[in-house]
């Protein structure tokens, strides 16, 4: 079966800053929560690799750069690294020699024929921020941002049309304050509706700032909103899945998108005593200042059912209480990563998002298979095998394809990533490229064979599927 790609449906790759730049002609202060995090706690990190070499980008954009012309990639999306785009977090005084990089791979990205898409925060919070004013805690940080913003986008305007506040801005407290499994591992449910709020304001503050530029490209947020399914249709089992998608989906997608929290959230935080407690000026340009388009990072499904026994009140409240995960017998598993494979999550999130917001435009813009130990993979020509990866993209991007014809404003699929490159604590350890990446200190690429399969629907615009009607 062949299934027709349009022609303007995009067919990109992602990364960030900090997973791919390393540290080179880092500045003493430059320090982001990630490499902070790194210094403080590399034992956890896989095999001990980081941020502090990563892909070596830094050094080695261009290389890459002409690798994705080569396959033809219609889009990139990294970010900018904000710990390292100044010398001076609150005077707003940036670092020439990093934003001249920024200005580089821009340039060369465009050169290539390759669509740059920026990212103003992708998890680099400034280490300063944190130690000073409590990170997304304080007020103080939503200005200061919105001042890198406004310097971002008159830098890059000109050239980059499409950008993203936020990379998943749910991640970082979640982790941190809300299960406490990252450093430095503080359970504090009430600072973390608090970052997902002050993150809210300060991307609504970013997007009035480039309105008021008279720029001529658009601004939205990166969200990972899980496609959250219920074990069953009872109510409780219902109701346990509503639970997950407030506290998780619908905390960001509803004020960035309608303008507003739902009354049912602003209810239970009051009860729970974590309400955020938002000034009306504030509530006013969230209102006024709602995304032009939304980015979507899909992996996995999210499973649950009405939990089976009373949340613990000794405990602090977490959103757990409404919900228990549900493990579905006979699930199609990436063991290397302990994630579900499941591609008609694209599709339902297509519908999820039609439903509930409209025709906003969005696209995937992560969505990727990790694999570990590739090296087992590779034929005798040294090249990584990686079929796996192949049927894993075409199987979300045929489903994709059908939200579409069915009426999704879905504009394309980014796949994560164009490199390997480093993840969260994970490191090295499960591969998620088009192009690998040796870890010798020249930081070798070379393309693996979903490189050249990518390269090839994107020049002829189709993808080919097996014939699956057939029972075994």
């Amino acid at each position: 079966m062949k299934l027709s790609i349009p022609e303007n449906f995009i067919l990109g790759a992602a990364s960030s800053a900090w997973q791919t730049e390393g540290w080179s002609g880092k500045k003493e202060g430059q320090d982001s929560y990630l490499d902070s995090w790194y210094k403080n706690e590399k034992f956890v990190w896989h095999n001990g690799y980081g941020p502090a070499v990563a892909t070596n980008f830094m050094e080695q954009y261009q290389e890459d750069i002409d690798l994705m012309k080569e396959i033809g990639l219609t889009h990139y999306r990294t970010s900018i690294n904000w710990s390292r785009f100044f010398t001076d977090y609150e005077n707003l005084i940036v670092d020439e020699d990093y934003a001249q990089h920024i200005d580089d791979v821009v340039n060369a990205l465009l050169k290539a024929g390759v669509e740059p898409m920026l990212c103003l925060e992708h998890y680099e919070l400034p280490v300063y921020l944190s130690e000073k004013y409590d990170g997304w805690s304080s007020r103080k940080v939503v200005d200061l941002y919105s001042g890198y913003a406004k310097i971002a986008f008159e830098r890059y305007g000109d050239r980059v049309k499409q950008w993203f506040t936020f990379n998943e801005p749910i991640v970082p407290q979640t982790r941190i304050y809300l299960d406490a499994i990252r450093w430095p591992h503080e359970q504090n449910t009430a600072k973390w509706m608090l970052w997902n709020y002050h993150k809210v304001l300060a991307s609504a503050q970013a997007v009035k700032i480039y309105r008021s530029l008279g720029l001529t490209g658009r601004v939205g947020c990166v969200l990972n909103p899980e496609m959250v399914y219920a074990r069953s249709d009872s109510k409780e089992d219902k109701k346990a899945a509503e639970m997950y998608d407030l506290f998780y989906n619908r905390v960001f997608f509803d004020p960035m998108v309608k303008g507003k929290y739902s009354s049912e959230l602003i209810e239970l935080c009051t009860k729970f005593d974590i309400y955020f407690n938002p000034a009306d000026d504030d509530l006013s340009v969230i209102r006024e200042n709602t995304l032009d388009f939304l980015g979507i990072n899909q992996y996995y499904p999210k499973r649950v059912k009405a939990p089976r026994y009373e949340w613990n009140k000794a405990t602090p409240f977490h959103p757990e209480m409404f919900f228990e995960n549900f493990d579905l017998p006979g699930k199609k598993m990436n063991d290397s990563r302990g994630w579900e494979i499941y591609p008609k999550i694209v599709y339902d999130m297509a519908h999820y998002l039609k439903e509930n917001y409209g025709d906003i435009p969005w696209l995937i813009t992560e969505n990727g298979m990790g694999r570990e130990n590739e090296e087992n993979y590779m034929n005798d020509a040294g090249i990584v095998n990686d079929n796996y990866r192949i049927d894993f993209i075409k199987q979300h991007i045929q489903w994709l394809l059908k939200a579409v014809e069915e009426g999704s404003s879905c504009e394309g699929y980014m796949l994560w990533a164009f490199t390997d490159c480093v993840s969260p604590m994970n490191a090295f350890k499960n591969r998620y490229g088009l192009i690998r990446i040796e870890l010798d200190e020249k930081r070798t690429r070379s393309k693996k064979v979903s490189a050249e399969w990518y390269k090839s629907i994107i020049q002829n615009r189709v993808l080919e599927l097996p014939d699956e009607r057939g029972w075994k």
